[in-house]
Formats: C-alpha cells, sequence, structure tokens
C-alpha cells in the first residue's frame, strides 16, 4: 500500500473518530441540563455581552439563566447586545441611546426594599461602549432634557446593585423633564410594575421612536435634535411593549406610545395604547416572537 494512501485513510480515520466523539460529547450536554441547560431566545454566538460581573456573588451576574429568564419570549433584535445583572439592552451606537431595553419584573422584585437606596446611585457612562459611540453626563448638561430611565430604577429593588446599573447611560434617552419624565412616563412606569400584582410574570420592552410628521410643504420628514458634543439623539418618541403571565399560564398583551413632551396630568394612559404591530412597523422590531399572537388571551385589555 503506498504512503499516499496510507495517509488519506489515516486522515480519514481520525476525522470519523472525531466527528464520533464530538457527536457523544454533544449528545451528553444536551441530555444533561445541569451542563447545557436549553435556553429560549438566548444567542449562542458573542453578540451578547456581559457589562457588569461579580464573581463573589451569582445573583448579581448576568448568568446565562437569567439572561434566559428575560428574554424568554425572544429578542427583538441582536445589534450590540448588553446584558447586565437584571436587564438587557440592545445599544444603538449611531444615536447613543438604546435600541430596545428588557425586563422581567415580579411581585419581589418590584416591591419596597429599605436596603436599596435610589439616591445612592449616580449616573454614569457605560465602559462596556467603545468611546466613540458612548453618551457622556456631558451631553444632557444644560440641555434642557432629563436623562430618562429605559429600564426604570423602581422596577430593580432586589439588591442595591441592581438598582446602581439601571444609571448606566447606555440605558437613557433625552426625555422631556417636567410633564413628561416626571410625569406621565413615570404613570406609565407606575402601570407596569402595578400589573405585577395581577400576573405572576411581567416582561417589557422599552425604546424609542422616531416618527415622521408633515411640514408646510406638505411633505413628511423625520426631524429631532441632538443633544451634547457626542449628538446624543432625542427621540420623538416612546415605547412599551408588555407581555403578563398569568397564573393559568395565560398571556396578555399592552402597548403603549407616548410623544416626548409635555402630556397633560389629566391625560389617561389608555389613549396612548397602539396596536403592538404599530410599534412594530415603526421600530423596525419584532417583540416577543417566540408568541403566537392568536393564542395571546388580550390584546390592550381586548379579548383576541
Amino acid at each position: 500500500m503506498s504512503g499516499l494512501r496510507v495517509r488519506g485513510l489515516l486522515a480519514l480515520s481520525a476525522t470519523a473518530l472525531g466527528a464520533y466523539y464530538l457527536g457523544s460529547r454533544t449528545e451528553r450536554l444536551q441530555q444533561s441540563s445541569d451542563v447545557f441547560p436549553r435556553l429560549p431566545g438566548l444567542p449562542t454566538f458573542g453578540t451578547v455581552s456581559a457589562a457588569s460581573l461579580v464573581a463573589s456573588n451569582v445573583n448579581l451576574t448576568a448568568t446565562p439563566s437569567r439572561i434566559s429568564e428575560i428574554m424568554k419570549f425572544g429578542f427583538p433584535g441582536l445589534d450590540n447586545v448588553r446584558s447586565h445583572s437584571d436587564y438587557v439592552l440592545s445599544y444603538d451606537r449611531r444615536n447613543r441611546i438604546p435600541h430596545w431595553v428588557f425586563e422581567h419584573l415580579t411581585a419581589e422584585s418590584v416591591a419596597k426594599n429599605d436596603s436599596v437606596d435610589r439616591s445612592k446611585c449616580d449616573f454614569k457612562p457605560d465602559e462596556s461602549i467603545h468611546p466613540f459611540f458612548r453618551s457622556q453626563n456631558t451631553d444632557y448638561r444644560k440641555s434642557g432634557f432629563d436623562r430618562g430611565h429605559m429600564a426604570a430604577a423602581g422596577n430593580h429593588r432586589l439588591h442595591q446593585k441592581h438598582c446602581e446599573e439601571t444609571f448606566y447611560l447606555s440605558n437613557m434617552a433625552p426625555q422631556v423633564g417636567q410633564g413628561f419624565n416626571r410625569d406621565a412616563w413615570n404613570s406609565l412606569e407606575m402601570h407596569v410594575r402595578k400589573l405585577t400584582k395581577s400576573y405572576s410574570n411581567v416582561y417589557v420592552c422599552t425604546g424609542p421612536l422616531y416618527l415622521p410628521h408633515k411640514e408646510d410643504d406638505g411633505k413628511m420628514y423625520v426631524k429631532y435634535e441632538v443633544i451634547g458634543s457626542n449628538t446624543v439623539a432625542v427621540p420623538t418618541h416612546f415605547y412599551k411593549v408588555i407581555v403578563g403571565e398569568a397564573a393559568d399560564h395565560k398571556l396578555h398583551m399592552e402597548a403603549y406610545v407616548m410623544p416626548n413632551k409635555v402630556i397633560s396630568n389629566d391625560t389617561p394612559l389608555n389613549v396612548f395604547q397602539v396596536p403592538p404591530e404599530t410599534v412594530e412597523r415603526a421600530a423596525g422590531l419584532l417583540f416577543f416572537d417566540q408568541i403566537n399572537r392568536n393564542q395571546l388571551a388580550s390584546i390592550n385589555g381586548r379579548k383576541v
């Protein structure tokens, strides 16, 4: 037998043997949920970055199991995803604010906790973002806009660290202060927390919109302000898309869009309810795509 043929047979044998061991190991891993649990909607490539890790306490770490829990019903997108210990976001590097922010809330996570003090939290740049694309506190200074939380600090009260991580500027977007961020938007955030009294689990996705409007020439334009030396975009609107999971496992969805402007205090929240697909078309994202909409028990309080 020629040397060339022997080498060919040896290479083929090595390939077959490697494939056998790889297949055997993969099968064992799939059979053992303790070693490699099946995680719904969790990417297995490097788009998800653990933006903050604490090795001494697993409960304060952005673990795959927690990410999977938050993103149970799917990712709206996979662009520059960052996972903090209690929420997940996709960062818009061009506009220096999030594309979307995802949270999983329970009655326990939003309950009053005397060991968590919001006043000890400081707004800070997100060091996991490249310096070219980071927003800074100076961008907001004297801009006339608040640093508006997408993942609300009041939603994360299990531990001080959870609350502190909501103060990364990557979780912020410029919002009108009096009359919006501190009023109407705050009312919507309180409504979301109140839903934990009705549902075992509440999943909420929050983000910005840049909606067109007609100008004097009759044409439609998308126009928005930018602030600071890093040209942080000021969204025209903000959305929240919410899914509540009841004790009987039935799912209920709500969707809201609010203009980023002063809103009268006597305006009821249901005025801002919209069909979920309206938000999806405007944002260019699909929310909760692991859920069949026809299987939802209700959308905006109406039976499906």
